[in-house]
């Protein structure tokens, strides 16, 4: 039982150090591609890279694990006990708003703008 553990731990170990050193090439090769001839930016190395990544977790990502940890989960329950108290008419009213809002499921809405006669 004790080198079943030992294996799993090993590989989780080595497909993280996979992870990484993929996301880094990758992140670098993007990078190098990319912003010297598009922005004029220095090419960067693979350490570079593997900063840049960590910097971005900590400035968007935080390290809770994602965007759909307990929060979410809680906001989609609360969310899904209001719409099932609601009465049909408000339910109509709700989606209405909405895709006023939000322009329908995946259409983008544009507020129309009265044409200039010039």
């Amino acid at each position: 039982m004790k080198k079943f553990w030992i294996k799993k731990v090993l590989m989780f170990i080595a497909f993280f150090i996979a992870a990484a050193l993929l996301t880094g090439f990758v992140v670098m090769g993007l990078w190098n591609a990319i912003l010297p001839s598009v922005l004029g930016f220095k090419a960067i190395t693979f350490i570079q890279a593997l900063g840049i990544l960590l910097l971005s977790k900590i400035l968007f990502g935080g390290f809770r694990g994602g965007y759909q940890g307990k929060g979410g989960q809680q906001w989609k329950m609360k969310m899904q006990e209001k719409i099932g108290a609601m009465t049909p008419e408000e339910k109509e009213s709700f989606k209405t708003e909405w895709k006023k809002r939000c322009g329908g499921r995946w259409k983008i809405h544009c507020e129309e703008t009265p044409a200039s006669t010039d």
